[in-house]
């Protein structure tokens, strides 16, 4: 709802009043508004929508991918192309401003949809009452004071306030991001320890009605429901540059700033001592600067990151932004959920315990297969006796179901190809270790049909269900925390008998449930009682009459195991320098056993905060409290969104997963937001930068992995296009030095011949080369370290680039001398059929020995020669094409009218790929030395990060 619109807030507090009061309160009554009534406050409140927020104006988003620095030294070369009566020219470098500025334009306006998200999570339509009537009406419809009819698998459009309930429960995990439906109430609440959408009388747009029924009076429409409010909280917030966009918009300054400053000495040097025209001057001075700018870089750049998410895709890890992927390789912090991204996300019961018995359940997740086992033999299937009492019980006082392989989940979902669950994951793992004993629950519950459930309260820590025995007897089945059980249980069932439970025993059920609970196991106690029919509503049956007097049955211990691959995946964090750092909103106990299980936590007492201590800490605190090894336990998903905020202030790199609507404000603000692709919401998905296919933590440190070396694979090939800056800036040196008397041996058309042909599928092939070994034994790259340093500047011009040059400029005088040149330095003709062979010598030296800079740039430290000369395929495409673009350009007649060739003979080839290895040989010996100097000072032998040394 726009700001001009009036606010639609019937109270913070309606929660608290009767529901008589709450119809009083908004202004309606039991039989809804009145059509006239229902349009008058749709003008006053406005549609029920969600808003886009109004960003930049796609026009200047275009407009700005032109006009950068770079675009505009590029189209002012262009224009001085066109003065000089070059089009040729003018065209090809104004082409690589067009087709850089689209693609970036159109990769950004892909990224960001997730306004659009957030509408599709509100239903088309929805039934209300209205002057006594159902009817449906449009979603955008709803006002506050609409009463709302709510059915199982309806979607809720507005927030509002229950006033009819029957066994309703919802899913908020859109919303809040735990999983289990939630019970709800009519009646009015009055605690204050309750966080506004953990009220249980109340809903909420976005989610789901999981079960039951229900009226809701509608108290908060579109921008004004929790909803609308995340979604202007996502919008609002400024997506900063990623540290590659920041460190590629500084190397296009520094390059730029070198090339024209460049060019200007040399437009002096050659108008002062050439004594050629004005406007020859400024073609010389053009051609300096596309010799210093690489004009390939940047598509070469947006490529390799290109390619980088096709191997992260491979990988489980599905990139949405393009700068993202190097980003990943700068991150220090992974905040991360537990449940299903540490942990499989299904419930496993593990261990049962009942008096004088302890066994051991073997299988993982929902699928029925697995034993139980009792002193190491497997029990015989059906269970009989106790055990058999144990689980029938647990698997009555039930709400979950289990859904076979391809059977949709819920509400039109596609199949999936395993064995999943409807309702409570804890109450599942209930129903299949139930199956596990041979158990039929269908046959189960037929047997003792259910009569009443009194739901799980967080007061009674405890859920009890009603069942018909035969037509004299009923029994109530008791689940729960199993000390709150305890103490109302009397008796013990052991051998088929009841016994009255004694001290001995209590204590002995007391230190079983206490070793679980250290083993990071989930307790629930099992118990029962019989009851007699009795005259009257089953209502009479409430919790203090039914739930006192039991007969305790048995302990049974679950958890939700840790995915099998997380702790190698944990530990190449703790290697590689990368914090992690558990963001849970499970209980502290449990996640920290999870967390040591997973080897997060290493000390003995870690700091454990929960979202009740992070709601009295300041920023001051809460930094202080992040220097030592902490688990933040009970968290909402703005507690995680303050912990990212913090985090980023100290100076880290931050990724962050979620999967929830009020995850996609964390998400946004991280510098990496990963989405659960599984159980992700479309809402945090579209706000994330990466959505793991597989919701696996591992899949992250992967896409770590493979951003490292995306980042190392960028410095790789910027070394090798700026190396052949050297031999395209020589030639012009030459001739100014020696005032015109030397040939140009390369003219601007063949440095932009290389530039943006010869060397763009070679530098793309070291864009996918794979990580280099030990490439997770080095801590992330510090955001201060650039992109292009005085090391990779010193090792592409002199140290390579002089060999380059060198071998350039022989074979330009090769041509020469073979001609009956030879010693005839200053007479050599600059124009002519043997002038144009001579340069297309020249630039075909360029290339050759670029074959040899290729493998060369392949690795930091370790010989070349030990990763394989097959190991990275698109070498030899890269090779292949630059070959068949300079035989063109050398061999058929209209590349050499448009470029400036002439044919060589082939015998030349010979002199020319004589100058191969060279540049391989040269940085061999730069290597070798290296890596006996680290071993001197036993320093790590791991990659420089470029040749910064």
């Amino acid at each position: 709802m726009s700001s001009s619109k009036a606010s639609a807030d019937p109270t913070k507090t309606i929660h608290t009043l009767p529901v008589v009061q709450a119809y009083r309160a908004l202004g309606t009554r039991l039989q809804g508004l009145a059509e006239a009534e229902a349009a008058e406050r749709l003008q006053r409140y406005g549609p029920n929508v969600i808003e886009e927020f109004k960003g930049k104006p796609l026009y200047l988003r275009f407009v700005a991918n032109f006009t950068h620095l770079m675009a505009i030294l590029l189209w002012a070369g262009g224009a001085v192309a066109i003065i000089a009566k070059m089009p040729q020219l003018a065209i090809a470098i104004w082409m690589v401003n067009v087709i850089n500025g689209a693609f970036s334009f159109w990769q950004e306006f892909r990224a960001e949809k997730a306004t659009a998200a957030l509408r599709k999570m509100l239903p088309h339509f929805v039934r209300v009452l209205r002057d006594g009537e159902e009817r449906q009406v449009p979603a955008e419809a709803i006002v506050p004071g609409d009463v709302m009819l709510l059915s199982e698998g309806d979607r809720i459009s507005a927030d509002g306030r229950l006033v009819e309930e029957a066994e309703l429960r919802t899913d908020q995990s859109t919303l809040t991001g735990e999983s289990h439906p939630v019970r709800k109430t009519r009646d009015a609440v009055l605690r204050t320890d309750l966080a506004y959408t953990e009220l249980p009388n109340l809903v909420f747009a976005g989610t789901s009605v999981a079960a039951g029924t229900g009226k809701a009076l509608a108290t908060a429409t579109g921008m004004n429901t929790e909803f609308g409010k995340i979604a202007h909280l996502t919008q609002s917030l400024v997506e900063e540059p990623s540290p590659l966009q920041k460190e590629l918009a500084r190397a296009t300054r520094v390059v730029t700033y070198v090339a024209v400053g460049v060019g200007f000495a040399f437009f002096l040097l050659a108008l002062l001592l050439t004594g050629v025209t004005l406007a020859e001057s400024f073609i010389f001075a053009m051609g300096m600067i596309v010799a210093f700018v690489p004009e390939g870089m940047l598509p070469t750049v947006t490529l390799a990151l290109a390619m980088g998410t096709q191997r992260m895709a491979k990988r489980h890890a599905l990139i949405k932004r393009l700068s993202a992927v190097e980003t990943l390789g700068c991150t220090t912090v992974i905040c991360t959920d537990k449940t299903g991204t540490l942990t499989q996300n299904e419930m496993t019961v593990r261990e049962l315990w009942l008096p004088g018995r302890r066994l051991t359940i073997t299988g993982v997740g929902y699928g029925p297969q697995g034993e139980i086992l009792e002193a190491g033999r497997s029990v015989s299937k059906p269970v009989q006796g106790d055990l058999r009492q144990l689980l029938s019980a647990a698997a009555l006082c039930n709400n979950a179901r289990l859904l076979p392989p391809d059977e949709p989940s819920s509400g039109g979902d596609s199949p999936s190809n395993r064995w999943t669950v409807l309702g409570d994951p804890t109450e599942a793992a209930l129903s299949v270790v139930a199956v596990k004993a041979g158990l039929d629950v269908g046959d189960e519950t037929r047997a003792c049909p259910r009569l009443r459930e009194l739901p799980f309260e967080s007061r009674r820590k405890r859920m009890s269900t009603i069942h018909q025995v035969d037509a004299h007897n009923r029994v109530a089945y008791v689940k729960g925390a199993p000390k709150e059980v305890l103490l109302l249980c009397t008796r013990t069932r052991s051998g088929g008998q009841e016994r009255a439970l004694d001290d001995g025993m209590r204590a002995q059920i007391v230190t079983a449930n206490d070793e679980y609970a250290r083993a990071g196991l989930r307790v629930l106690a099992v118990a029962q009682r019989s009851l007699s029919v009795q005259a009257g509503s089953l209502s009479a049956y409430t919790s203090d009459v039914t739930e006192r007097d039991l007969t305790f049955l048995g302990l049974v211990a679950m958890m939700d195991p840790p995915r099998p691959e997380i702790v190698a995946a944990v530990d190449k964090c703790h290697t590689a320098g990368i914090r992690v750092i558990m963001i849970t909103g499970d209980y502290g106990l449990t996640a920290e056993s999870i967390a040591r299980r997973i080897d997060i936590v290493r000390t003995q007492q870690p700091r454990i905060l929960t979202g009740a201590d992070l709601d009295t800490m300041d920023d001051a605190a809460l930094k202080q409290a992040l220097q030592d090894e902490i688990i933040f336990a009970r968290a909402a998903p703005e507690h995680k969104l303050r912990v990212v905020s913090v985090l980023q202030e100290m100076g880290h790199v931050v990724a962050v997963t979620g999967d929830g609507v009020n995850d996609a404000p964390a998400l946004r603000k991280a510098d990496i937001g990963v989405a659960m692709g599984m159980a992700g919401t479309d809402v945090a998905k579209e706000a994330a930068d990466m959505i793991l296919l597989d919701d696996n933590f591992a899949s992250i440190v992967n896409a770590v992995e493979e951003g490292r070396a995306v980042y190392d694979n960028i410095k790789k090939f910027t070394t090798y296009i700026f190396t052949s800056n050297a031999p395209e800036a020589v030639p012009f040196i030459l001739w100014a030095l020696s005032r015109a008397r030397i040939p140009l041996a390369l003219n601007v058309m063949h440095v932009l011949s290389i530039d943006l042909g010869t060397d763009i599928m070679p530098a793309l092939a070291l864009g996918a080369e794979p990580p280099e070994p030990g490439i997770m034994e080095r801590p992330p790259r510090s955001l201060k370290e650039h992109v292009v340093t005085t090391g990779l500047l010193a090792r592409a011009y002199p140290f390579l680039g002089s060999m380059q040059s060198l071998a350039a400029m022989a074979a330009f005088y090769f041509m020469y001398w073979t001609n009956g040149y030879w010693g005839k330095w200053m007479d050599m003709p600059n124009s002519g059929a043997l002038y144009r062979s001579a340069t297309a010598m020249a630039l075909a030296a360029v290339v050759t020995t670029q074959i040899g800079n290729l493998f060369g740039q392949r690795t930091f430290k370790i010989s070349s020669f030990r990763i394989g000369l097959f190991s990275n395929p698109l070498l030899w495409v890269g090779i292949g094409t630059e070959l068949a673009l300079v035989v063109c350009i050398t061999y058929v007649p209209v590349f050499q009218s448009f470029i400036g060739t002439a044919a060589f003979p082939l015998r030349n080839w010979l002199f020319l790929f004589a100058w191969t290895p060279s540049l391989l040989l040269l940085d061999e010996a730069r290597k070798a030395w290296l890596r006996r100097h680290d071993t001197k000072t036993n320093a790590p032998n791991l990659a420089d990060g470029g040749g910064n040394r």
